[in-house]
């Protein structure tokens, strides 16, 4: 089966084409010629996840999944949350993503975050969402050089290192994404 999945991040792209049965050709955006922005207006990931998979579905008449993902931060009240990748500003880097994060979380003690990710599937114009959620802490500074976006400050529960100092096949075992990813291809096998 073929599928694209809408996404212009490379990590991301590496990360879940690793964890996909080989039974599922995966196409990247640039296998379709897809140099759209794709639209993310959505107030919720889900709806960033749907109103991405049925662009592409709508445009290229593919099956395709798109995920949205999402920091939330107790002590920001769920902050950055849907506004994650926009955190500090329209286009910022991780870097100002992060240092905007940590300064608005500064010293409060309450240190508790996830990491939640949707992905939506859609197939032949019909949609099925999944979702995996990962429970962890901000670090007070950045703390390794793997991953990407907030990596570096999130470490999760029962682990003492951050997602940036863990190797991708370790990321790939318990990751928000890994476990949305899960449900996914646990959805695929019994669809096909």
């Amino acid at each position: 089966m073929k599928l694209v999945f809408a996404t212009h991040n490379k990590h991301k792209f590496e990360e879940v084409k690793n964890k996909l049965p080989d039974s599922i050709a995966l196409l990247s955006l640039q296998d379709i010629d897809c140099n759209d922005d794709i639209p993310e207006t959505g107030k919720t990931i889900e709806e960033n996840a749907s109103q991405k998979s049925f662009f592409i579905y709508n445009k290229f008449k593919i099956n395709c999944f798109a995920d949205d993902t999402a920091l939330e931060v107790d002590a920001l009240n769920g902050k950055p949350g849907v506004f994650s990748a926009r955190y500090a500003g329209e286009k910022p880097t991780f870097l100002e993503n992060m240092n905007k994060l940590l300064n608005d979380v500064g010293e409060n003690p309450d240190r508790n975050a996830c990491f939640r990710t949707v992905i939506s599937l859609v197939i032949d114009g019909y949609e099925t969402q999944f979702e995996g959620k990962i429970n962890g802490q901000i670090l007070s500074e950045i703390t390794g050089d793997k991953g990407f976006g907030y990596d570096p400050i999130f470490k999760p529960n029962n682990y003492e290192i951050s997602f940036a100092q863990m190797e991708l096949y370790q990321k790939n075992e318990i990751s928000h994404r890994a476990l949305a990813t899960e449900q996914l291809i646990k959805y695929l096998h019994e669809i096909t």
